[in-house]
Formats: C-alpha cells, structure tokens, sequence
C-alpha cells in the first residue's frame, strides 16, 4: 500500500484559496479513480474535488468549512500501488514567542504530532483571520478534529467582539498589519456593535471578492472612459425577431449577446485591450474570451464565454444563458471560469446609466453596458427625435492602455452597434 495526498485544486487562474463546504466521504471508505471526495467552495465557482487515485480513505485533514491555499493536502488515500507515498508538508507552528509565516503549509502528520507537542496546526485561513484582528491563538480553544482551531471558532469572537489579544510591551510596537496573501496593506475596522444592529458573518466567498477587489484597487492605476450609443436600431431588429427565436431556439435573445458579440468584435481590430498584465511583461492574448458577471442570491460570479469572437449572435447568447443558469445553480466547472482575458457586465440590467467596473485582475480593462433609456435626440437634419441610447463605461489598467487606443476601441463598438438593422445583422 502507498499513502497518496489529495491536495486543494486550482480552480481559476486567480484563485488561490478554497473553502471544504461538504466531505462527501469518511475515513474508511473506498474510493475509485475520479470519484467526488468533497466539494468546494471559492469566489468563482462551486466544485466538486475528484480522487486522482483508486483506495482507501485514509485521513481527512481539511475540516467542513476551512479554508485551505491551492496545494495543500485536504485528504490521505490508501493506494494499491507500490512504492512509497509522498511526504505530507510541513505544518505552520505556533511556538511561545509567536505565529508561524501564512504560506507554511497546515497539514502535517502524526508523526509530526508526536515529536513536536509544543506545535500547534493551524490552516493558513486560520492565520489571516488571527493576523487580521490581532487574535492571540494562544487563548482561543478550537471545536474541530483533534482540538484544532477553525474559522468559525476566529468568526464566533469576532462576533461577539470578544477578542483576546495578546498585550502590548514597549518593546513590541504594534504592526500594520499586511495580507500575506496578496501582499497589500490591510486594516480592519474595529466598529462598534450597537444594540438593534445586525452582525452579518463573512463568507469565504465574500471575503475572497473583498480581497479581489482591494488587491485591483490598489494595484491597479485605473481609468474611466465612457461614449453614448444610439442603438434604436438595434431595438428595433431585436424586437421583431425575438418571439420567433425564442419559439425556435428555446431561449431569449437579449440585448446583452449583441453587445457581447460587438465587443468580441472590436477586440479582434484592437488586440491590445485584449491584453493581461504579467509584472514584468504585458501578454497580449491570442484567444477573445469574454469573462460576464452573474449574480445569485449574494455571490457574483464571473464564468467565461470562450473564443466569443467566432460565435454567432445566436450562439453567444445561448453560451449567457447556459453560464448564468450553471452559476446560479451552483455548478459551475472549473473550465466554465478559466481563461478570461476582458470582462463586460450588464449593469444595465438593474437600471444604471453610468458606472465605472473594477478591473478583473490581471485583466486589463472592463466595459459595463448601461441601461437602455429613452432620449430626445436632435438628428443630424436639425429635428428632434426619440431614440434609445445606452452608456457604454470602460475601465482600463493605464499601465497597460491609454487614451488613444481605448478611446479608438470604443468607437468601434459604438460603430458596430449603431449599425446593426434587420438589413445588415444575422443573429445566426
């Protein structure tokens, strides 16, 4: 028999964290090759964590509700095969003079257990929230396998605003503290609770998309542009057409997959909006695929519309109203959230006219569609006329565009959606 790690995937290019939200199975039971062993949870997409090996159950590391960096092992499996297992990582310790670094790994064995009963294991999720709210472990008892400290344990003190800190000495100045995750300067607030105020817990899927949106922020020098469209015609020929598509293909045809398709389109003439920030380079991306928010209940959620610009109208609209149904469904494969390189969102859809996205990082720009609205227009022969019209807002990482060339991009899909009529577009 040889012991085999499972280990927390990657589920996107920007994850680096998953939450265990159900073990699907225990210590003991048998297991095949591909067979679901939990399911997991982060701010992109809910999944299910298949066994790469066939066997045994072994041990189950990762608690229901923890949250463990992309690589650590959450289970031990029994194999039939030969040869020694891989080393389990080391453990992050606790000594009596202080916390261990974030990206030791959590997991350990028994063997590390017995050898070192002074260390204490805590999952690197664990130790942000400690360092975050200056939490002195030391003091905390945990409920979870073994006396181990969880999130909830951190949370549950959180709360109820009682947490013990460790006291201050004149030779220990307190510290800023700094996510070791993403390495930007965070600060929680200390606010107080009032009586008839609401205390919301937050989720790892919220804490994630704070996270996100801080490290875009403060990461990236962002820029706003934004042009008006007149996009009558396109009103018009979606409106006659949809009770017929909707009666043949079984789905709407919204305004949204013209949009979509429009700005595919013009990323293919301007490619250096397609582009990805890497450090020391800018990659350019070969493949269009257009990243689109989805919200649920209380989670967006980003899915992918891959090679958009080789999609027909119909055939985007059809990849929206599939990835939305998967997201608000919960079922989301990691491949439906991978691989992004532009980012629009419908913020038309709940009434905005003018707003500026954050970008979706390491992507360098996002467009938001506004809200179509009725306007009086005043035509080129000096009459005035209705006419519908939208705002299309455009955010960009100014390390990597500038002016010029999304000022040029904007235009394009200004053009390409003020001439689309029942003469001139095909939805198929």
């Amino acid at each position: 028999m040889a012991v085999k790690n499972i280990t927390m995937p990657q589920l996107g290019e920007s994850v680096t964290e998953g939450t265990i939200s159900k073990w699907l199975v225990a210590p003991g039971d048998e297991v095949k090759k591909y067979d679901p062993l939990a399911e997991v949870l982060t701010d992109k997409v809910t999944a299910e964590i298949p066994s790469s090996f066939s066997g045994i159950v072994k041990e189950i590391i990762a608690l229901e509700d923890e949250t463990l960096a992309v690589g650590e092992v959450i289970c031990t499996i029994d194999t039939q095969e030969g040869g020694a297992g891989e080393e389990l990582p080391e453990v992050a310790t606790v000594k009596a003079e202080g916390v261990a670094t974030f990206d030791e790994r959590s997991a350990g064995t028994h063997a590390d257990k017995i050898n070192n009963p002074n260390k204490a294991r805590y999952s690197p999720a664990v130790l942000r929230m400690a360092q975050e709210y200056d939490i002195d472990l030391d003091q905390v008892e945990g409920t979870g396998l073994e006396g181990r400290i969880t999130r909830k344990d951190l949370q549950k003190l959180i709360d109820a605003g009682k947490i013990p800190t460790k006291p201050e000495t004149s030779d220990q100045p307190k510290q800023k503290v700094v996510s070791a995750n993403h390495g930007f300067a965070y600060q929680p607030a200390h606010v107080p609770v009032l009586p008839g105020d609401t205390v919301i817990p937050i989720t790892p899927i919220r804490r994630t998309i704070a996270e996100n949106m801080v490290r875009s922020k403060q990461e990236i020098p962002h820029a706003w542009m934004m042009v008006e469209v007149d996009v009558t015609g396109l009103v018009q020929f979606r409106n006659s057409i949809k009770d017929e598509f909707k009666l043949k293909e079984g789905f709407n045809l919204t305004y949204f997959a013209f949009f979509v398709k429009a700005v595919a389109q013009a990323l293919r003439e301007y490619p250096m909006i397609n582009s990805v920030w890497a450090g020391d380079t800018i990659v350019q991306k070969k493949d269009i695929n257009l990243s689109i928010a989805v919200a649920s209940e209380d989670v967006l959620y980003v899915p992918v519309i891959k090679n958009a610009d080789e999609q027909s109208i119909k055939g985007i609209a059809k990849e929206i109203v599939g990835l939305a149904n998967k997201a608000r469904n919960g079922r989301l494969r990691t491949d439906d959230i991978q691989g992004g390189t532009f980012t629009v969102n419908n913020t038309g859809s709940f009434g905005s006219v003018q707003s500026m996205g954050i970008i979706n990082h390491p992507q360098a720009a996002i467009l938001q569609i506004e809200s179509i609205v009725k306007r009086p227009v005043i035509l080129k022969n000096g009459g005035i006329a209705p006419r519908d019209i939208v705002n299309l807002c455009l955010s960009m990482d100014h390390r990597v565009l500038d002016g010029l060339v999304c000022g040029n991009f904007l235009k394009r899909v200004k053009e390409i959606l003020e001439n689309i009529s029942k003469e001139n577009t095909s939805v198929y």
